[in-house]
């Protein structure tokens, strides 16, 4: 058996992808041993580094991820980058060079969920491309070697098994001999699809359950606002059961919509024409956003009326609304004066509120980690100018 140790580098880009990569420096021993070589020793290093997450293009990645190979002693690389990448308008969710023994991972592409599974999985089959090969003879030899020891389920070409989102919208992989970065890449061809995928993986990476530590304050001003305006007074009830269906559907979104534009406008979420990207990636970026802020908005809109819900029972004896309203209260009565409570308390209630943790906040936004990565990047390069010219000077002085 062969002593030496393959080093393997997994290069992580600020934020969340650092943990995944710190978790992976438990996991991923073990699992190359199994999966892709058993007589080889594997040993895992993780870094963050601000290098592989502050562009989109595929190129300029891998050629910071082999300097960074190459500065470190590893045998292979791999870095996971939660940015979006594309090669003219296909959307890339992973490339591998094995001549080079450098790959990436493109998080958003692999979509929502499960995301570690299918990240490990990604992982694994990029090492194995850099270490078997990656043409079809080459993933044949592994495939052959797989059903030899009872693996007939594994596919040597697919970067992850497929499931769920994989059967609508299925990665595609394409070899090329001319390419001088990568000889395999895994894309998706549809553009609706792969706009579908990604949308919900950069909706995942902005990771909306964050935000709602943030919503407290503004519930807790939503609910107060509510319970006084809509339970003690009469007249509100009525109003309530006067309501259609579809009234209370269009209140429902109006309210929803309006505290998602209130948010994005009060913290400066829209991102805004820069030098560092394109008209489509600030639309990719700014249509994240809003789907994020709903998810969260949406969220903290079903606890509200939960609360409310649970409010009217309590308090609001059916004799004493019968009186009131001179009419039979039922069941649907009860929830249409909870339901309009939450929209109404919505919009009155929370418009006006902040955020207390603004960093939170723009933490859950493309465009605000890009430009705190641009910052990292550009107080290193002037770091390094500094230390070039006091070494110049030194020299001059000596």
């Amino acid at each position: 058996m062969n002593q030496d140790k393959k080093k393997i580098g997994i290069v992580t880009a600020p934020g969340y992808t650092k943990r995944i990569g710190e978790g992976l420096y438990y996991s991923l021993p073990g699992l190359l041993r199994e999966y892709v070589d058993e007589g080889e020793t594997w040993e895992v290093e993780s870094l963050e580094s601000p290098l592989t997450g502050y562009t989109e293009e595929p190129e300029e990645v891998l050629e910071a991820l082999l300097e960074k190979k190459q500065m470190q002693g590893w045998d292979m690389a791999v870095c996971l980058t939660d940015l979006p990448l594309f090669r003219g308008k296909k959307l890339i969710v992973a490339e591998a060079n094995s001549a080079k023994r450098v790959g990436l991972l493109s998080l958003p592409g692999l979509g929502a969920a499960p995301l570690i599974k299918r990240i490990r999985e990604s992982i694994l089959q990029l090492l194995s491309e850099m270490h078997h090969g990656s043409s079809y003879e080459d993933r044949d030899r592994v495939q052959l070697r797989a059903g030899r020891k009872g693996r007939k389920k594994i596919n040597a070409r697919e970067l992850v098994k497929r499931r769920g989102i994989d059967r609508f919208s299925p990665i595609v992989r394409e070899n090329s001999e001319s390419e001088k970065v990568s000889e395999v890449r895994f894309t998706v061809d549809s553009r609706l699809r792969g706009a579908l995928r990604l949308i919900t993986g950069m909706v995942r990476a902005n990771r909306p359950w964050r935000l709602f530590e943030q919503f407290l304050k503004i519930l807790a001003v939503a609910f107060t606002t509510g319970a006084f305006g809509f339970i003690i007074f009469s007249t509100l009830w009525e109003v309530s059961i006067q309501y259609s269906f579809w009234r209370m559907i269009m209140i429902n979104i109006f309210a929803i919509v309006l505290l998602v534009f209130w948010i994005m406008t009060a913290h400066k979420l829209w991102e805004r024409k820069s030098d560092h990207s394109s008209a489509y990636i600030r639309r990719l970026y700014n249509s994240t956003t809003v789907m994020t802020l709903l998810t969260a908005v949406s969220f903290y809109y079903t606890l509200l009326l939960i609360c409310f819900q649970l409010l009217v029972l309590l308090l609001l004896p059916t004799g004493a609304i019968n009186s009131q309203l001179n009419a039979e209260m039922n069941t649907i009565g009860y929830f249409y004066i909870a339901w309009t409570a939450t929209s109404i308390s919505t919009i009155v209630g929370a418009l006006g509120t902040t955020m207390e943790d603004e960093d939170v906040v723009l933490s859950g936004t493309y465009g605000n980690r890009q430009r705190q990565r641009y910052e990292l990047i550009n107080e290193a390069e002037q770091e390094k100018k500094e230390a070039a010219k006091e070494k110049e000077e030194a020299r001059k002085n000596g």
